[in-house]
């Protein structure tokens, strides 16, 4: 009878492994997205006042970027590789089609409206960037001569500036990053490395001549907030105030005061880490980062498993962006960074990140599912 057991037990996890080899999917991935996505779940009922049609709204949008994922997945990285110069071409000539002709929402030109459609091409950028690059230097192996290196960072900045010019700080920085994640994982020395830090250091003043007014109030904010508590710095005080009131374990699902009583502005959206530290205390915390840190690691494991140096510089690039997406949210939500307006992945309210991240890790998955695939 045990032997039956067991027999039944390995043909229906064959059965599964086969089922999941089939649609391309990366078994234990897709296992800490979908916890993570659960979990989103949870705490959206709660930053929410417990509005159901929130957890429709959001649910539906899942649906669609975990179906994107599939569909990705099942493309070949060579399929990728061929297609990186015409989605970054195109993303561009949207990008400028939003400065002539974008529709303006909360004093920022993000969007084209089709009409039946609306959309931000600054999210298609966010993947087709990095795509860009690693096609490039995949090209171009290091060493990169001073020409190949400039066009490097003209494919970097150019639609970086683009955005910035929106203006949408948050993921101009997601852009830049994601680019010159590319580079490094390429094996740019730290010799230059260091030369751009000290560069971009001495830039700084000229960056604050040109940034709009309220950019420089968030910085200005971020090194005091209590000088105007009513204010600019009424964001980040609550936002400390919620997760200092969390303890070690929390107030319990449900018992965020700051969300209920609506002292914490944006608490389904940039600042719901806010909300779930306040619920679940450290101890909360420390879980939800153990999550993301095995999805950052399987997605590294994933890189460096890849065959082709396209495979590898793209799957480097999207996981290290997803790795600052993280990083920039929770800092700028305890106060370690400006606010720059980037949700928390995977688990703030909203569709367009979620579709793109999800749309990265198809790419990811067909990454590792595709290893023998010839460029």
């Amino acid at each position: 009878m045990q032997r039956e057991h067991r027999s039944e037990h390995f043909y229906a996890h064959s059965l599964i492994g086969r089922l999941f080899r089939k649609l391309h999917l990366d078994i234990p991935l897709l296992f800490f997205l979908g916890l993570i996505c659960l979990l989103s779940f949870v705490i959206l009922f709660s930053a929410s006042n417990q509005d159901f049609g929130t957890l429709e709204r959001q649910f539906a949008r899942v649906t669609l970027a975990f179906g994107l994922m599939t569909v990705l997945a099942h493309v070949t990285p060579y399929q990728l590789k061929r297609y990186s110069v015409g989605l970054y071409s195109f993303g561009i000539l949207l990008l400028v089609a939003v400065l002539v002709m974008g529709k303006i929402s909360l004093g920022a030109q993000r969007w084209l409206d089709l009409g039946f459609f609306r959309f931000q091409p600054s999210e298609m950028i966010k993947i087709s960037t990095p795509m860009m690059l690693s096609w490039y230097l995949a090209e171009h192996p290091f060493p990169l001569n001073w020409k190949q290196l400039v066009t490097a960072f003209v494919l970097i900045f150019t639609p970086t500036l683009l955005i910035a010019k929106q203006p949408d700080l948050g993921t101009a920085i997601l852009v830049a990053s994601s680019g010159c994640a590319v580079l490094f994982f390429a094996g740019l020395s730290w010799r230059f490395i260091s030369y751009a830090a000290v560069t971009v250091t001495a830039l700084l003043p000229l960056l604050w001549s040109v940034m709009h007014d309220y950019q420089r109030a968030r910085v200005l904010t971020f090194f005091n907030p209590e000088a105007d508590p009513m204010g600019r710095g009424y964001h980040i005080i609550q936002s400390k105030i919620a997760i200092g009131s969390g303890g070690i374990y929390g107030k319990g699902w449900l018992g965020s005061t700051q969300a209920k009583l609506d002292y914490l502005p944006e608490s389904s959206t940039d600042f719901i880490f806010a909300v779930f530290a306040e619920e679940f205390g450290l101890a909360g915390c420390l879980g939800l980062m153990t999550l993301y840190l095995l999805v950052i690691f399987r997605c590294l494991y994933i890189t460096l498993g890849a065959n082709d140096p396209y495979s590898r510089l793209l799957a480097g690039s999207l996981s290290f962006a997803f790795f600052v997406y993280v990083f920039v949210n929770i800092g700028m939500v305890i106060g370690v960074l400006p606010v720059v307006g980037v949700p928390l992945p995977l688990v703030s309210y909203g569709g367009t990140s979620m579709v793109t991240l999800l749309a990265s890790f198809g790419i990811l998955m067909s990454i590792q599912t595709h290893k023998k695939f010839i460029p």
